[in-house]
C-alpha cells in the first residue's frame, strides 16, 4: 500500500505531486526522473521491506505500483521466474510476465491495485483493479499526462486551477468524474495507454467472472465456501508486517474473524467502534462475544461527542474526492487506534453486494402487490438523483442476470468503489495502515455473484449462505438473529449547535453552490431534514479546506459554535 504520482510527457514534476500525498507513504519518498517521465513512489512497507522500494526496473521495463498483488508468488512459479527475481517485491514479477505477453498479463493478477508500467517495448499503462479498491486519478496538459493516488496531488502541486466550488452535494460522486476540474478517475479495471502524450482507453475488465459449474445444494455450498474463503484470507494474510481486522458485530467481518482465528496460531488483533451517545446502536457487545468464542486480541474503541467534532474536519481533509457517509468517522478513528499496534487491517467490505446482504435486494424480489419495488438505493441528499441514475443505467444493461444479480451488479459498479472503497482508502491510508478486502477478490466474486438467488436471499435472510456457514463454525455470531443496523449518532451531536451552523453555513461558497441560503437554513432548524445535516455539515468543511485552502482546525474554527 502506497502513493503513487508522476507525469508522462515531462521530466519533472513528480516530486511536487508526491509531497502532497506523503501521508500514504510513511516510510519514506522516491523519485525517478528521464527524457520521457517524471515519476514517484510514497512507501508505506509490507513485502519484501528491505529490496521492495520502488521505481521497480526488470525485464527492461519500469513499474510504480500502490496496493497489494496477492498472487505473485504463484505467477513468479507459473513463469518460472525462480532466480530472475531480484527483489521480494509483490510487482516484480508482472514486469517479466509483461515482457512475454504484454497487456494481456494484466489479466493473471489477483489483488488490489493501480500501477503505473512503462514497458521494455516502450508503451505505457495506466492500470486500476476491476473492483476499483485502489485509487487512480489522472489529468492530461500540453502532450502529457500526470496521474496520483489521490486529486489533491494536482491541486497541491498546481497542474490544476484552482478548484471549483460547484461541487454536487452528494454521498459520492460518479464514474470518473471529480470535484477537481479536468481530473478524473481511472474506473474500476480501466486499463488505459498513455500515447503521444494523450489517453487512450483500450478497456475495462469486469469485476465479475464468468460463472463456474452451478451449485445448487446447501451442503455443497458451504463446503466449496468454506474453501474460497481459507484460500482468498491466506493470500490477503501475506505480509511482512503485523496485520488485524476490524470486527463489527454483523455477519461479513466474523465470517473473517471465524476464518483469520482458524488460520493463525496467536490470537488475531481485532477493533471495534462504538458509540457514547444516549440511544446509539452500539455493536460491541455482540463483537466482544465473538471475539471472545474466537480467543481474539479484542480491542474497543469509543466514539463520543468530543471525538465527533475534532475527526470531522480531518474526514474533510482525507476525503478530497468528497463522500458524505458519516461511516468514514468511525472508520478515522479505528485505523487511528489500529495503526499503534498494526500496519495491515482485513475488513468485510464487499461481503452484502457479492452475498445478497441489502434488505432493497429481497424487497426487489417480491411482486409488487407484496411491496416489491426497484432496489435502487435511497439517497438523503437534495442533489443526490444522479447517484440513482447512475445506478438505473448499471442496472438496466443487458446482461441475462436475474433480478437481485442486476441490483448486485450495478452496487458493485455504482456504490461500492465510489462510496465504500474510496472511504475505507482515505480513512486508513491518512493513518498509513493498508486495508484489505478478502471478499473482493476474483476467486470468492466467482463463486458467490453467480450463486442461486436462495442461496443469498432467503424467506426474510439475506447472506443465507454465509450466515448457514457461520452457524456451523462460529454460533457466536448469531447469525439468524435479527440485524440491528448500523447507524453513527451524527444527528445526536449536531442538533444542540444546529442553530449555529444555520447562520455560518451559508457563508461557505462550496454550501451555497449546492443550496440556497433559505434551504440550509430549513435543514438545521427542522427536524424533518436532520437526515442532510451531516452531508451539509461535511459539504462545509470540505469546501473550506479544498477550495479555500483551510487547515482542518481552522476550517472547524471558520463555522463559530457557541453552545
Amino acid at each position: 500500500m502506497c502513493g503513487i504520482a508522476g507525469i508522462i510527457g515531462e521530466a519533472t514534476g513528480a516530486q511536487a505531486l508526491i509531497d502532497a500525498i506523503a501521508h500514504r507513504g510513511p516510510n519514506g519518498i522516491r523519485v525517478e526522473e528521464s527524457e520521457r517521465y517524471s515519476l514517484a513512489h510514497a512507501r508505506l512497507s509490507i513485502i519484501d521491506l528491505e529490496g521492495g522500494w520502488q521505481p521497480l526496473h526488470a525485464a527492461g521495463s519500469t513499474i510504480i505500483g500502490n496496493g497489494e498483488i496477492y498472487n505473485y508468488i504463484e505467477l513468479a512459479e507459473a513463469y518460472q521466474l525462480k532466480g530472475k527475481l531480484g527483489t521480494g517485491s509483490d510487482f516484480e514479477p508482472l514486469l517479466h510476465i509483461y515482457a512475454q505477453e504484454g497487456e494481456a498479463g494484466f489479466d493473471h493478477l489477483r489483488g488490489m491495485y493501480a500501477f503505473c508500467l512503462i514497458g521494455c517495448d516502450g508503451r505505457t499503462w495506466l492500470v486500476r483493479d476491476p473492483f476499483g479498491i485502489k485509487p487512480l486519478y489522472i489529468y492530461a496538459r500540453n502532450g502529457a499526462v500526470a496521474f496520483s493516488s489521490e486529486p489533491r496531488s494536482f491541486g497541491k502541486a498546481q497542474v490544476v486551477p484552482a478548484i471549483s466550488n460547484q461541487v454536487a452535494a452528494l454521498h459520492y460522486t460518479l464514474e470518473n468524474e471529480t470535484a477537481w476540474p479536468g481530473v478524473i478517475r481511472l474506473e474500476p479495471g480501466e486499463i488505459i495507454e498513455i500515447v503521444n502524450g494523450s489517453v487512450k482507453r483500450h478497456r475495462t475488465r469486469s469485476a465479475l467472472p464468468p460463472a463456474r459449474s452451478r451449485i445448487s445444494d446447501d451442503t455443497a455450498a458451504i463446503a466449496e465456501l468454506d474453501r474460497v474463503l481459507e484460500d482468498s484470507i491466506k493470500v490477503h494474510q501475506r505480509s511482512d508486517v503485523p496485520y488485524g481486522l476490524f470486527l463489527s458485530g454483523g455477519i461479513d467481518s466474523a465470517t473473517v474473524a471465524t476464518m483469520m482465528a482458524r488460520l493463525n496460531a496467536r490470537p488475531v488483533v481485532a477493533y471495534t467502534c462504538g458509540f457514547d451517545a444516549e440511544g446509539a446502536r452500539d455493536e460491541r457487545a455482540q463483537a466482544e462475544h465473538v471475539a471472545r468464542q474466537l480467543k481474539l486480541d479484542w480491542n474497543n474503541v469509543s466514539f463520543g461527542e468530543e471525538d465527533f467534532w475534532s475527526i470531522v474536519p480531518q474526514v474533510a481533509w482525507a476525503m478530497d474526492d468528497p463522500v458524505a457517509d458519516y461511516a468514514c468517522l468511525p472508520t478515522y478513528k479505528l485505523a487511528q487506534e489500529a495503526k499503534k499496534r498494526l500496519t495491515v487491517v482485513l475488513t468485510g467490505e464487499g461481503g452484502d453486494e457479492l452475498f445478497g446482504g441489502y434488505s432493497r435486494y429481497r424487497r426487489a424480489q417480491r411482486p409488487k402487490w407484496l411491496g416489491g419495488r426497484v432496489a435502487e438505493p435511497q439517497t438523503d441528499t437534495i442533489l443526490g438523483a444522479g447517484a440513482v441514475e447512475a445506478w438505473r443505467k448499471h442496472a438496466t444493461q443487458p446482461n441475462g442476470f436475474s433480478t437481485l444479480q442486476q441490483a448486485q451488479s450495478a452496487d458493485i459498479a455504482t456504490w461500492l468503489p465510489n462510496d465504500l472503497l474510496l472511504k475505507l482508502d482515505r480513512m486508513l491510508m491518512a493513518h498509513g495502515l493498508e486495508g484489505r478486502t478478502p471478499f473482493l477478490d476474483p476467486e470468492v466474486a466467482a463463486f458467490a455473484f453467480h450463486l442461486p438467488d436462495n442461496l443469498k436471499t432467503r424467506g426474510k435472510f439475506g447472506k443465507y449462505i454465509l450466515r448457514a456457514w457461520l452457524e456451523k463454525n462460529c454460533p457466536a455470531a448469531e447469525p439468524w438473529a435479527k440485524k440491528k443496523g448500523f447507524t453513527v449518532p451524527v444527528s445526536a451531536w449536531i442538533s444542540p449547535r444546529a442553530a449555529d451552523l444555520a447562520q455560518t453555513l451559508p457563508q461557505v461558497e462550496a454550501v451555497r453552490a449546492a443550496a440556497n441560503a433559505e434551504t440550509i437554513r430549513a435543514i438545521f432548524t427542522d427536524d424533518a431534514h436532520e437526515a442532510l445535516r451531516y452531508p451539509m455539515l461535511f459539504l462545509g468543511l470540505w469546501g473550506r479546506i479544498h477550495t479555500e485552502d483551510a487547515t482542518p482546525g481552522a476550517a472547524l474554527k471558520s463555522l463559530p459554535l457557541t453552545s
